[in-house]
Formats: structure tokens, C-alpha cells, sequence
């Protein structure tokens, strides 16, 4: 087995040490990492919630995420911040709602990041990456960015060593009238191909993560792998071996790809001898979109992307840490993408950063199957673009009166009911118990009030959101 680095180990140990004494680890030391664990996140685009087989789905083969979660540990209960793209990237990387860090909504008011953009993420903003790094981790990210197309945005500006990947989403290629580019691979900050062939970026990208891996095998490194696919367009993009093998077209096609990837990423770490030391992570940033014919599937659940039903935004997580977390365990508490930053910080030896908020919790305890653990979170925000729009508390999820709710494409005003649903007893949404619980109604709209004063909604600021960073001459990624 390839061994570490004796001073990051002393480091790491000491750290731990240091967490005890100050009553930071809520169990046992000996369930943290001895020395620093590598950390691959897996990131997919807009696969839903019933798209894997282990979460259900009859359609699609996925053996290798299927053994992922036979192996550790499937999460049913797992949100994101957004049911689109940009915002939910951004609560990944920094732990906070999008409302919090301004990247909600982008410099031209369209829901995510569009190309040469004059709006990023503030690089005074401490992404999961910069936090690592203290600790000794190699980083790199592989694939889709989406968090600002300038210099200072891009990911070698936040805390990434390595980048190679799109900077934004696959359907946003040059087009008449617009001052967009062809699509720019891009590795550090200099783009080496327009047009990129997205056919390819499924198998190029997992090259790429099995080099990166193979090269740090001697740890710790972060790698996250954030697939494109099955992407944002109507005929997802495949490589020629998985043309046409799915029985559910180019979305299946797609899907079982990522399949093939996530078993080359665990056979590297398998041959390399490091699946001991290594966290894998798999996740979608928010649930399927609704299509014509339907592809994705967001089954149980109710709903679609790109909106605050449980569709758009609880999404499949597994977690592997072979003698670590538990084999073949399933929580069904809640918890979030936000969690990953303080989690994976306490897991590394390192501290999140204490002079800003950090609305993400650390649901160690949850992930290593400490008896009796419970989720942190006394609720869960939905929020679409700037709206407040539901809330959950324990099982509970609330739908609030809304006049003109804001939905995605739609150009006529949508009223919102009130709506109240106990999402353990009725995943699907199905029987409102609005008027059956009226304590429950009003413990919920206070905390609908609280977010509304922190992180704002229509019309109203938030007192606790941070600005995004702001680039008054943006210009486009080319080929030089």
C-alpha cells in the first residue's frame, strides 16, 4: 500500500488531537482518519433522483455506482441548494446557500452563468478546495465549472492546482447575436480546444481523473470529477462505445457512461492500493429536468428540475470509506451538499473557516454510522433564484402561499397554495395536511422568517449575503 507523507501524518494527528481536547469531535477519534483520507467527489449534471439503479431505476444498468452504494453508504434525504446549475456548484464549493455568496442569479439576470460573464465567484470566498489545502492535498478539478469564465474565477484562481474541463454548461455553445464563444476545453486557464468534441468528455475527463490519481497516489489529494453529462441539452452527449446501447436513448446512453467511469475511478484506486485511504463521494447537482419525450427520472419523487419540488432538488449520495463508513448502511436524515465543506475539513484535520457563516454542518457522525446520529439541520431552505419558496423541518415540508411564484420558462404569473407534507410517510407529495397541523404550519413559517431576514427573498435583501465577485470588462475564452 502506497504510504503518506510522516510529516502530514504527525500534522494531521495533532490536529486531531487538538479537535478532541477542544470538544470538537463528537465521538470517538479512532472513527477519524489517522492521516488525511484522499477525496474524490463525483459531481453529475442534471441526473435525477431515479436514474441509478440502486435508487430504484429498472432502465438503466449502473453496476458500478450500484456496488459504490453496496459498499457504503446511500443517503435518501440528500439535498441541494438549487435546482440549477450554478447556484448548487456554488454551495459545493463554499458550504453556504447561493443566496449567501450572491450567485443565485446571474450579471444578466438568467438563473445560471452564462458565457463571459461579468460575475464569479469571489475569490474572497474559501471554497472546500482552499480549505484542504493546509492539510497537504494536491487538488484538481476535472469538468464542468460553471462558477465565472474570467481569470480570477475560474478554479486555479480557487484553490484548484489542476483544471482541465468546460468552464460552464454543454449547451452553451457559440451562437448568432451573442458574443459567446465556441464551447472551450479548457486545462489551467488557456483553452487547447474550440469546439470541444462532448462526445469525448465523459472518457476524456475519467483519463484525466486516473492520471491525477495515479500521479498523487502517495497523498492526500482531492479530486473532483464534475461530469457534464447527461448535460442540459435535448440529445445528451456519449462517446461512440455507448452509443445507442442504453434502452432509454442518449439520456440511458449518458447515464450508463458515467457508469463506466465511476468503475475505472474505483479500479484505479483498487490497483493503486489506496480504496482504504480514499472518501468517494457520488452526487447530481440537482434533479432531472422535465423533457419531451421524458428521459431523466426523478421517481419517487415529485417534480423536475430546475424548481423547489423534491425533484429538482434532493438528489442521489453515496459515500465509500472501506472500514470507515458502514457497508451497505442507508440514512434517511436530512443533509445537504452544503455539509461536504465542514465534513470533509473535520475528516482532513483542518477547521472551516470561523470569520464568516458557514451554513453547511458536519454530518461526520451520520457518514461513520455513529449510533443514534441525527441530522444537524433544524431546516432546509428551498429557494429558487431569489424566492423563498418552501421549507422542511424534520419530515416536514412546507409549501409557502406564494402570488407569483417564480418558475423556469414561464411567462405567466404561477400562484403557489400552501401546502404542508410529511415527506417520511409520503415521498411522493401526495395528501396535504395543511389543515391538520397547524402548529407544525407556524413552527415552519417563523423559520421561513428567519431565512427571509438573513438570506433575503423577492425584493428584500438579506442581511447575512456576501457579494459575488464582479468583472467590469469580461471577455471570452478562446484559443490563442
Amino acid at each position: 500500500m502506497a504510504r503518506r507523507n510522516p510529516h502530514l501524518r504527525r500534522w494531521a494527528g495533532l490536529s486531531l488531537a487538538a479537535g478532541v481536547l477542544t470538544g470538537l469531535a463528537l465521538f470517538s477519534c479512532s472513527a477519524r482518519a489517522a492521516t488525511p483520507p484522499n477525496i474524490v467527489l463525483i459531481l453529475c449534471d442534471n441526473l435525477g433522483y431515479g436514474d441509478l439503479g440502486c435508487y430504484g431505476s429498472k432502465l438503466h444498468r449502473t453496476p458500478n455506482v450500484d456496488r459504490l452504494a453496496a459498499e457504503g453508504m446511500r443517503l435518501t434525504d440528500f439535498y441541494v441548494s438549487s435546482g440549477v446549475c450554478t447556484p448548487s456548484r456554488a454551495s459545493i464549493m463554499t458550504g453556504c446557500y447561493a443566496q449567501r455568496v450572491d450567485m443565485h442569479v446571474s450579471d444578466r439576470g438568467a438563473v445560471v452563468l452564462q458565457p463571459v460573464a461579468a460575475k464569479g465567484l469571489n475569490p474572497k470566498e474559501i471554497t472546500l478546495a482552499e480549505v484542504l489545502k493546509p492539510a497537504g492535498y494536491a487538488t484538481a478539478l476535472v469538468g464542468k465549472w460553471h462558477l465565472g469564465d474570467q481569470p480570477q474565477f475560474l478554479p486555479t484562481a480557487q484553490g484548484f492546482d489542476e483544471y482541465l474541463g468546460i468552464p460552464y454548461s454543454d449547451d452553451m455553445v457559440a451562437r448568432p447575436g451573442q458574443n459567446w464563444p465556441a464551447l472551450p476545453l479548457m486545462r489551467g486557464r488557456e483553452v487547447i480546444e474550440a469546439p470541444v468534441d462532448r462526445d469525448l468528455l465523459t472518457r476524456r475527463y475519467t483519463e484525466e481523473s486516473v492520471r491525477f490519481i495515479t500521479a498523487h497516489r502517495d497523498g492526500p489529494f482531492f479530486l473532483m470529477l464534475s461530469h457534464a453529462m447527461p448535460g442540459s441539452t435535448p440529445h445528451p452527449f456519449v462517446s461512440p462505445a455507448f452509443k445507442g446501447k442504453s434502452r432509454n436513448g442518449a439520456w440511458g446512453d449518458s447515464v450508463e457512461e458515467i457508469d463506466w467511469s465511476t468503475g475505472e475511478i474505483l479500479a484505479a484506486l483498487k490497483r493503486l492500493g489506496i480504496a482504504r485511504d480514499t472518501i468517494v463521494i457520488w452526487m447530481s447537482d440537482n434533479g432531472a429536468p422535465r423533457r419531451q419525450p421524458l428521459q431523466g427520472s426523478n421517481a419517487p419523487l415529485k417534480g423536475w428540475g430546475y424548481g423547489t419540488s423534491e425533484g429538482g432538488m434532493r438528489v442521489p449520495c453515496l459515500v465509500r470509506w472501506p472500514g470507515r463508513a458502514p457497508a451497505g448502511r442507508v440514512c434517511s436524515e436530512l443533509a445537504t451538499s452544503m455539509d461536504l465543506l465542514p465534513t470533509l475539513a473535520g475528516l482532513a484535520g483542518v477547521k472551516p473557516p470561523a470569520d464568516r457563516i458557514i451554513d453547511g454542518r458536519d454530518i461526520a457522525p451520520l457518514l461513520l454510522g455513529q449510533p443514534n446520529a441525527r441530522s444537524p439541520h433544524e431546516a432546509f431552505y428551498y429557494y429558487h433564484v431569489d424566492q423563498l419558496q418552501a421549507v422542511r423541518s424534520g419530515p416536514h415540508k412546507l409549501y409557502l402561499p406564494l402570488e407569483n411564484m417564480l418558475t423556469l420558462g414561464s411567462r405567466k404569473p404561477v400562484r403557489q397554495e400552501p401546502a404542508l407534507y410529511d415527506l417520511a410517510a409520503d415521498i411522493g407529495e401526495t395528501h396535504n395536511l395543511l389543515d391538520k397541523h397547524p402548529d407544525v404550519v407556524a413552527r415552519l413559517t417563523a423559520l421561513a422568517e428567519r431565512a427571509r431576514e438573513d438570506l433575503g427573498d423577492r425584493g428584500r435583501p438579506g442581511k447575512g449575503r456576501r457579494l459575488a465577485g464582479h468583472e467590469p470588462t469580461p471577455t471570452p475564452r478562446v484559443m490563442r
